[in-house]
This record gives C-alpha cells, sequence and structure tokens, in this order.
C-alpha cells in the first residue's frame, strides 16, 4: 500500500485492513443530522431482501468530515450484514 500526501502532514497517518464480511452501503449527501433517515431507507432494503444488519460491538465507524456546506457533504454509510 502507498500513502501519498501532498501538502499534509500525514506522519500519524495509519493504514488499517479490516475485514467486514458482507456489507451494505449508501451513499449519504447532507448533513449528519439527517443521516437518521438514509440509514432507514438502507434497512427498508435489508428487510426486503431478506438481510439483517450485524453492527455487533466493537465495529469501527469512521467519519471523514469534509470542508462543504452541509448540504453537499458525502458519507458513505457501511453496515455489516447478516
Amino acid at each position: 500500500m502507498i500513502l501519498i500526501c501532498q501538502g499534509i502532514d500525514c506522519s500519524i497517518a495509519e493504514c488499517l485492513t479490516i475485514d467486514k464480511g458482507l456489507c451494505v452501503q449508501i451513499m449519504h449527501i447532507g448533513s449528519y443530522d439527517t443521516e437518521p433517515e438514509t440509514v432507514a431507507v438502507l434497512d427498508a432494503f435489508l428487510g426486503e431482501n431478506g438481510y439483517a444488519n450485524d453492527m455487533a460491538d466493537g465495529r469501527l465507524l469512521f467519519i471523514r468530515p469534509e470542508k462543504e456546506a452541509p448540504e453537499k457533504m458525502k458519507t458513505v454509510i457501511r453496515h455489516p450484514i447478516k
């Protein structure tokens, strides 16, 4: 794996490999305050297709804040499923 940083200090960066197994993901566009609505769409999809969330203890959540107006922020929401 190659980590390239241009113009920012990456000395504290850490590369991880995380095996989450089978997952479902959705792109949320908007502020973090409206994420529950997007997660509800994801949960409905799971139920309609015979799956369930597997958000057990110890799962990691990654958030990458953007320097965008809240209505333009993009967040990939990825949940392990069973």
